[in-house]
């Protein structure tokens, strides 16, 4: 079944087209993922205080049904030990057991691509708004069916909320705020969007552990990078405003065809996983990782196929060249990362994502600079 869905979702990304009028007035995507983000973690406390009063400490009677990995909760804290036996009629907060995650859990993740797309550009947003409809209804079939292999006393309530849940999505977030008519295009715009993407990333995780899996317990241990994580994700998108990152910055002599590609390529890859992208995933854990690889690899290729369709260069021997060398050691770098790095699967993913990019920037950077700018700026 997962199968077929990451087949579908695939092929629609790859040739759907995008079917809605962007509009504006309801706000930042990235103001409603700190909402929602707020929800989850108010709902973390309701549920600690609902299994301190109606279960007394005792979480067995959902933990059995999960995984490993849940249920940490911050049952020793002081003002939640307060909270919890001053709440009043505790046993109306059985809602706070899995029924909230199943309605957030997709704008959750919808918001935070599109507050990702909203910081490369006005085309590659409009795109991705425009293919709600495919998203929401891939993203909500790969969720039921992981509620289904995690069957529990919640699954059926869970399905049909997740199933509300992707119709609301669906209808209101192309109402959100999109950016004005700019996208990424230099250098240093690739390498503050890169940080930016890499630090919500990292943000993304880390809810998902402490508040999505109940792991309220976890907070403590990830405050630290979490902080750092949110201090560089404002720095970095401060400085992207000031140099012209979403105001609108030219292309200049310093962009050469090897950083071009890579913000083109950065800009279709994200077009095309948009609706693959949580089924490719799960697949990854979920029995079919050769299907994903599969997948993801027909992604990175049709966007290689349009990117050298839109990018002319006059010795295309050298600018081959050095796309083949970045990847390569992208590749290397990739590897590295994701073999030294612990945690859950997907921090290993995005620190292998970010070690490619790193060292692919890089080396597209220097030969720009030291081979390309000679050739192409004016004598």
């Amino acid at each position: 079944m997962l199968t077929g869905i990451i087949a579908l979702s695939t092929l629609v990304g790859l040739l759907g087209r995008p079917r809605v009028r962007i509009r504006s007035g309801w706000g930042h995507p990235g103001a409603w993922l700190i909402g929602v983000t707020a929800v989850f973690f108010v709902n973390q406390v309701l549920f600690t205080i609902y299994v301190l009063r109606v279960h007394g400490g005792d979480v067995t009677f959902i933990s059995r049904y999960l995984p490993t990995g849940w249920f940490a909760l911050a049952d020793h804290d002081p003002a939640i030990r307060w909270l919890a036996d001053h709440f009043p009629a505790p046993e109306l907060l059985s809602v706070s057991v899995l029924r909230v995650q199943s309605f957030f859990e997709l704008p959750f993740v919808v918001l935070a691509l599109l507050t990702v797309c909203r910081w490369y550009g006005s085309e590659l947003y409009t795109r991705v708004a425009g293919m709600i409809w495919p998203i929401a209804v891939s993203y909500t079939a790969t969720f039921c069916l992981i509620e289904f292999s995690l069957r529990n006393p919640y699954t059926w309530d869970d399905v049909i909320i997740r199933v509300v849940s992707a119709v609301v999505v669906a209808l209101l977030l192309p109402r959100l705020s999109g950016p004005v008519d700019v996208r990424v295009e230099g250098v240093r715009d690739l390498v503050l969007f890169l940080l930016s993407v890499g630090a919500v990333g990292f943000l993304v995780l880390a809810v998902y552990d402490t508040a999505l899996l109940y792991n309220l317990g976890h907070v403590h241990t990830v405050l630290p990078l979490v902080l750092l994580a949110a201090v560089v994700l404002v720095g970095v998108r401060l400085a992207a405003r000031q140099q012209g990152a979403d105001t609108g910055a030219e292309t200049g002599p310093e962009t050469g065809p090897g950083t071009l590609t890579l913000v083109r390529a950065v800009g279709w890859v994200l077009a095309y996983f948009a609706v693959p992208a949580l089924a490719i995933r799960y697949g990854l854990n979920f029995g079919v990782p050769r299907v994903s690889a599969g997948a993801g690899l027909v992604v990175l290729v049709a966007a290689g196929f349009r990117i050298f369709g839109e990018i002319r260069v006059a010795r295309r021997g050298v600018w081959l060249a050095q796309l083949a060398g970045a990847v390569a050691a992208g590749i290397v770098a990739a590897y590295i990362g994701y073999r030294v790095v612990g945690w859950y699967p997907e921090l290993r993913l995005l620190v292998a994502v970010a070690a490619f990019c790193a060292v692919a920037v890089t080396v597209c950077a220097v030969v720009d600079r030291t081979y390309w700018r000679p050739v192409l700026t004016p004598r």
